[in-house]
């Protein structure tokens, strides 16, 4: 009984140790990050949760009242749950959330280059007035990695875009296949990997899970 109470003892005190020497890491790296400025992140990668993760800074942003603007670029559908969820927020909260779906669905179903260009083209114009507004502290982008993987926007004007934006505003962008141009100017990337998914074992797309 009495080793048992002495390793319990060793176990804790090493422990104790361990957590001192981590927090004294922690405080140092949070001494050191005092900018306080917009920041670009990024969600890509083939897992599921980019723009769910998105949607959750959405919260976040709009728990702290911070004006948001949202402009999604290839989803063509206005019956998502975020999407309905946000909307009933702002008509009690107005001028908090805007909220563009301008897309007009995956570019398999339209198969049309010319229109999904157009398409995308507009929304980046609807998006470029947000990124000079400094009344609006968060935009998401959302699937607007595609409009630079398929060309139909050019990468330099948007990269100047972004960079312009007011000092404070913070962009994310989710979407599969963020280009490396996109990585570099980004302060915060993250890659969702995909290893099951129910789809593949013939689940179909379940409201308030999916969509």
């Amino acid at each position: 009984m009495t080793d048992i109470l002495q390793q319990d003892s060793d176990r804790d005190s090493r422990h104790l140790l361990r957590m001192q020497r981590k927090k004294a890491v922690v405080d140092e790296k949070i001494a050191a990050a005092q900018d306080e400025r917009g920041v670009l992140m990024i969600n890509t990668g083939n897992g599921k949760g980019k723009s769910t993760a998105a949607f959750g800074v959405v919260a976040r942003a709009l728990g702290h009242d911070i004006r948001v603007a949202v402009i999604q670029f290839v989803k063509g559908r206005s019956d998502t749950g975020e999407e309905g969820f946000f909307r009933q927020f702002a008509r009690t909260n107005p001028g908090c959330l805007n909220w563009h779906v301008s897309g007009e669905g995956f570019t398999w179903e339209t198969s049309d280059r010319a229109r999904d260009a157009a398409v995308a083209c507009a929304a980046w114009d609807v998006a470029c007035g947000y990124l000079a507004d400094p009344a609006i502290g968060l935009i998401v982008l959302d699937e607007f990695t595609y409009a630079l993987k398929y060309g139909w926007l050019d990468s330099a004007p948007v990269l100047a875009a972004l960079a312009a934006r007011p000092p404070l505003q913070h962009v994310i962008i989710t979407g599969r296949g963020a280009s490396e141009v996109l990585i570099e100017a980004a302060d915060t990337v993250t890659e969702m990997t995909l290893v099951k998914h129910a789809f593949k074992a013939g689940v179909k797309a379940m409201p308030g899970v999916e969509w």
